[in-house]
């Protein structure tokens, strides 16, 4: 897209990294629609359409990629996502405890977790160091 006097709109990176982030919100938006709707025709159309642009999203971020627009995130030494799921889980805890002071230990909000703990996939790297 050129502007009036014939020099790029945008560079191409610039409205890449645009359309990536407006396919990435467009997702979460269809999500919330097939989530909020109790038609089964309707949930199914924005289920397809969520599909559809998790594709597109998808290709467009390695077609980035291959043209060096996206860096690589480094990998997290095991010892940082400890200490992540060790204050995730120190929150959940606290929160825990507020429910339970404010509902009096009884009622909905009085039960045992269904989620089980996450055992992530841990590698460990050539010199001893633990990766994600």
């Amino acid at each position: 897209m050129y502007a009036q006097n014939g020099t790029p709109f945008m560079a191409d990176e610039d409205l890449l990294y645009t359309i990536l982030a407006d396919l990435k919100r467009t997702v979460r938006e269809y999500t919330t629609a097939a989530t909020e709707s109790n038609c089964p025709a309707v949930r199914r159309v924005f289920n397809d359409l969520t599909m559809d642009t998790l594709r597109i999203q998808g290709e467009l971020y390695m077609k980035m990629s291959q043209m060096n627009m996206y860096a690589v995130p480094g990998k997290a030494l095991r010892q940082d996502v400890d200490k992540q799921i060790q204050s995730a889980q120190q929150t959940q805890q606290k929160l825990q405890q507020f429910v339970r002071e404010k509902t009096g230990g009884a009622g909905a909000y009085n039960q045992a977790s269904n989620v089980s703990q996450h055992q992530p996939n841990v590698q460990q790297h050539h010199n001893g160091s633990y990766y994600m």
